[in-house]
């Protein structure tokens, strides 16, 4: 799927401005703008979805996706940004499809773990992509639908093994509960009763997403403020440290059988992550570190507690309280707002701020949402203490359909 969204973010479209903004930050804030709506529009679709469904959903969304980038190809700037659009609005609900085949299960986090690990890794691998196709000679508005042409047989494939996947077996259900479809009903009723605790993970994913998304969209921008040559490879290389710390660290809570102790083990990894982003600003600020190890920390950092939410937080709450409900609602209501904030913050940038070492803007709001972020993690953690209980008479385990 990243072949189709991130190899654009490579190019700089020849310095192109619209207004007083230049066309790249349009583009790139005009596929956030779809994605976060299909994150909206998933809250419902991904929560609703029945297994039997989901191969086809991710087929049409990717074809549809292509096209999108076939429109941006063939209309002119600053127009063909519509096809950007489209493409984030088909993209955003692929990962909560793929997310249904794998939750509810012993090794969930382990599998989870994986798949994160995959778009980490395929951030970097479609962007050294999409610099090697510019390179070649592939114009820059057409460079996206020939990088999606790549991936797209592969991807076939891929969602063909997913359909051979089993359901959760007897011993997955008791051990983390039934992940059923919800109703309007049934969503209203899961967030009202962990209204607050929820409230502020979302804010705390909300403000990991929009550093996580700065970083990823701008990666060339910030290689560039930090001298470094933005060659293919690089992409590819920092990404690789990362994806592996990432899926080491998250992947261990699969080893952890009790719910409620492997909840509270995924929020210290998320505080965790906010020390490494913290001792990663501290060394480049010092010039203790070079330009690879301070986009690897960061990298890294951020990544601990976006991955730990994705695999174990929202996982082993619905284990531990065996409430009615899915992974993907949950992961869809943090998704839509993360990406919500993603969205305000490309737009306030280019109208308070101007045009300013991108470096310094990133840096400045990593310190703030690791600031709000560790406050908000242990306010959530006194919270799930008391209310993240199993009630005393829990319904029945029932058999995974």
């Amino acid at each position: 799927m990243y072949g189709f969204r991130k190899p654009f973010t490579v190019a700089e479209y020849d310095g192109t401005m619209v207004g007083s903004i230049d066309f790249k930050t349009i583009v790139v804030s005009i596929q956030v703008l779809g994605y976060m709506l299909s994150k909206f529009i998933g809250i419902k679709v991904i929560s609703e979805m029945p297994p039997r469904r989901r191969a086809v959903a991710l087929l049409g969304l990717i074809l549809a996706a292509e096209a999108s980038l076939a429109l941006f190809g063939i209309l002119p700037r600053p127009w063909n940004s519509a096809g950007l659009f489209l493409n984030g609005l088909c993209l955003g609900m692929v990962f909560g499809l793929v997310l249904g085949f794998l939750e509810g299960r012993k090794l969930t986090e382990a599998l989870v773990a994986g798949l994160c690990t995959s778009f980490i890794l395929a951030d970097g691998v479609t962007k050294s992509v999409g610099a090697w196709l510019l390179e070649i000679g592939v114009r820059e508005d057409w460079m996206p639908f020939t990088a999606g042409l790549i991936f797209l047989l592969p991807l076939c494939a891929f969602v063909g093994m997913l359909t051979r996947i089993p359901a959760p077996s007897d011993q997955d259900v008791a051990a983390r509960s039934v992940r059923e479809t919800m109703t309007p009903h049934d969503r209203w009723s899961l967030f009202s009763r962990y209204s607050l605790g929820l409230s502020i993970l979302v804010g705390i994913y909300l403000l990991i997403t929009i550093i996580r998304s700065i970083r990823a969209d701008f990666a060339a921008e910030l290689w560039r403020d930090l001298g470094q040559d933005t060659a293919p490879s690089l992409f590819t290389r920092s990404e690789m440290w990362v994806a592996l710390g990432v899926m080491l660290v998250n992947g261990l809570s699969v080893y952890v059988r009790n719910n409620r102790l492997a909840f509270f083990f995924s929020l210290g990894v998320c505080a965790l992550g906010f020390v490494v982003i913290a001792a990663a600003l501290i060394g480049q600020q010092t010039e203790s570190i070079g330009a690879f190890q301070f986009m690897v920390l960061i990298g890294f950092g951020l990544y601990l507690p976006y991955v730990a939410i994705h695999t174990t937080v929202f996982e082993r709450l619905l284990a531990m309280t065996r409430e009615r409900g899915n992974l993907g609602f949950l992961m869809y209501l943090a998704d839509a707002f993360g990406y919500l904030g993603y969205v305000v913050i490309m737009f306030s940038r280019k109208l308070f701020t101007g045009r300013e070492n991108f470096l310094d803007f990133f840096e400045s709001t990593c310190w703030v949402a690791l600031g709000v972020s560790l406050l908000a993690l242990f306010i959530a953690s006194i919270y799930f203490a008391n209310h993240g209980r199993q009630p005393a008479t829990s319904a029945p385990v029932a058999k995974h359909v």
